[in-house]
């Protein structure tokens, strides 16, 4: 990015250098790590922000809440974990500056014209909390295969190498984990209607 200075030529590969910043927390060692994908985290913001001035503030605003994020964040693959970032970031940024497009419905479409879906934030909650519960009671691989592939977003191959299952068995656990998460938040969701 032409409006940040080089910080150094360092050949060091990204997981020694974010090991080392999580062990020192010196922030040269990060700033080399973010410059090799500054461009990246540009390119994202622009996509999302389209401003070219508050896509270099976004990059900027990365950085600093990687100085907080980083340390207590196990990171496999540094690049794509900063995407995921940069991408969440400016979804935020949107968000909250009321930039996301929107639509509304007339009245008469919802259900009730006086207080239609007035609860989805609670819906939505008890829906969080049900899945929560679900992901209790799965067998502990579906489990971790799960939370590693929707939670983490690490790929079957990662997770292959994370927990010592060959490609094929995590690629089962994690589909028979949303089927069985499917079928518990089914059931419960019909127990508590027959209520």
């Amino acid at each position: 990015m032409g409006f940040i200075r080089s910080i150094s030529d360092n050949s060091k590969p990204d997981s020694e250098l974010l090991a080392e910043f999580q062990r020192g927390k010196n922030l040269q060692v990060l700033a080399v790590l973010y410059e090799r994908y500054m461009d990246l985290i540009y390119g994202v913001c622009l996509k999302y922000l389209k401003d070219p001035d508050e896509s270099k503030d976004a990059v900027m605003q990365i950085y600093e809440s990687l100085v907080f994020k980083l340390p207590s964040q196990q990171v496999d693959h540094f690049r794509g974990w900063l995407y995921v970032v940069a991408k969440n970031h400016c979804l935020m940024a949107l968000r909250s500056a009321g930039k996301m497009k929107t639509s509304s419905l007339a009245p008469e479409l919802m259900q009730s014209g006086e207080n239609g879906h007035l609860n989805g934030a609670r819906e939505r909650e008890d829906q969080l909390e049900l899945l929560e519960d679900c992901m209790e009671k799965l067998p502990v691989e579906q489990k971790r295969s799960v939370q590693l592939f929707y939670l983490e977003q690490k790929c079957y191959k990662d997770i292959a190498d994370m927990t010592g299952n060959d490609w094929n068995k995590v690629r089962s656990l994690i589909q028979n984990g949303r089927r069985n998460l499917k079928l518990c938040m089914e059931k419960t969701m019909k127990e508590k209607t027959e209520l």
